[in-house]
């Protein structure tokens, strides 16, 4: 297996809305693995990888999915501004916890919380946004967008590899700006290539 994780399945799928709803399947097994992982490392290692993929999820949705669907669907400014407010909540709930740390006893409970709003959050994607923008979208716009998300998702490696310390540094300090600002850059060079 890759030290990867689970990205190279990611790089099967050449549809963003698979994509994206893939990576909600992640997410959800990766709030399973903090829940389940004792207090100390494991679960501050776990909820880091956690971290790393919601900003780079929620940063390619904003960047490529977002824009597309205000023009795409009807009523995209509407559904598009709901799923913002969303992610600006769940960013919030996931800084607070970044500041409480995972070895806090009341992490467990903020973090039942916070999966809570994300998972009522992809369903509301998966049932209101997605299967509209595929209505509206063709196969060659869903497969260049999805490049975009791939090459965000390349930001995103399941464990921290040497020399980016750093980074993960800087994730734990408060909401990892950074690495949203790379991922923007990234998608969108990307995108630009096509």
């Amino acid at each position: 297996m890759s030290d990867h994780g689970n990205v190279p399945e990611l790089m099967d799928e050449n549809d963003v809305v698979d994509l994206l709803v893939r990576q909600h399947v992640m997410i959800r097994d990766l709030f399973d693995e903090v829940e389940n992982a004792p207090a100390g490392n494991r679960r501050a290692e776990a909820f880091q990888r956690l971290v790393r993929l919601l900003a780079v999820h929620e940063t390619a949705e904003e960047e490529v999915v977002h824009p597309y669907a205000r023009l795409k669907i009807e009523d995209g400014d509407s559904v598009v501004d709901e799923r913002l407010t969303e992610e600006r909540e769940a960013k919030q709930m996931l800084s607070d916890l970044e500041r409480l740390g995972a070895d806090h006893p009341d992490f467990p409970g903020h973090l039942q919380v916070l999966r809570a709003a994300v998972l009522a959050h992809a369903h509301a994607e998966e049932s209101h946004e997605f299967p509209r923008f595929r209505a509206q979208t063709s196969e060659a716009e869903r497969r260049a967008l999805a490049a975009g998300v791939k090459a965000a998702e390349a930001l995103a490696p399941t464990h921290p590899h040497p020399g980016t310390e750093s980074a993960v540094k800087n994730l734990l300090l408060g909401t990892p700006l950074a690495l949203v600002d790379r991922t923007r850059d990234v998608i969108r060079q990307a995108m630009g290539g096509h």
